[in-house]
């Protein structure tokens, strides 16, 4: 009990808990409607739809640390490719360090979090519109429904379930997120891409308090928990 005392009593906490919480809602809505948008792409028939499919799970396929390390080259601000993008492009004026203040480091975290999981998220969506029967669409035509209506009516109700799924996993995959912080910023800059479960770890194993540290760990179970309660509501 006294070290949930020091927890609630240390602003640090909370200042993480905020980023987490951010950082998790950002990334989720942003991969549950990039996810939606790509599933339905996919299921469209088109030449060479087999091949396309193999391709946009490449971002999931990649070690998250592979990944992490690729996108820390990706915003590196002397050398990186996306500076030199921009500039070729005439969108800055000059390199920008995109790592380098707080605010800017979380949301260039969280566009690789997007990037990796979006083909996740699309690969449940496709799985679910194969379980929705053609005669529903076929119905649906018949009596003069839109494309938008027949979205609204038939395949976003029938895809709840899916959607109920990646919406919980995304959001633990969110509040435990770790390995990424580590490989490209280490929690910096000033703590500003500091998580949750990164929290944990500094507590727990670099300052040796492990009992804070196992109180911060089942905080996120029940944090997690509350918002999965939520999302069946």
């Amino acid at each position: 009990l006294r070290n949930y005392s020091r927890i609630f009593a240390d602003s640090e906490f909370w200042d993480t808990l905020w980023r987490t919480a951010y950082f998790t809602a950002v990334t989720t809505i942003c991969e549950i409607g990039f996810g939606i948008l790509l599933g339905l792409l996919l299921n469209a028939r088109f030449h060479g739809r087999a091949a396309v499919r193999a391709i946009i799970i490449i971002p999931w396929a990649v070690p998250t640390v592979v990944s992490g390390a690729l996108w820390r080259w990706i915003y590196n601000g002397d050398y990186g490719p996306l500076n030199s993008l921009l500039l070729q492009t005439h969108l800055i004026n000059g390199y920008h360090q995109w790592l380098g203040t707080p605010w800017m480091a979380l949301n260039m975290v969280a566009i690789e979090d997007i990037w990796k999981f979006t083909p996740f998220v699309a690969l449940f969506i496709l799985a679910g519109l194969g379980t929705i029967p053609g005669d529903l669409y076929e119905a649906a035509t018949v009596d003069g429904a839109s494309s938008l209506r027949r979205f609204w009516s038939i395949t976003l109700p029938l895809l709840t379930p899916v959607i109920l799924v990646t919406l919980v996993l995304r959001t633990i995959d969110g509040f435990r997120l770790f390995d990424v912080v580590y490989v490209m910023t280490h929690g910096g800059p000033a703590n500003g891409t500091e998580t949750l479960a990164f929290y944990t770890y500094i507590k727990a194993f670099s300052d040796q308090s492990f009992g804070l540290g196992s109180a911060i760990a089942i905080l996120i179970t029940l944090i997690i928990l509350v918002i999965t309660v939520a999302y069946t509501r």
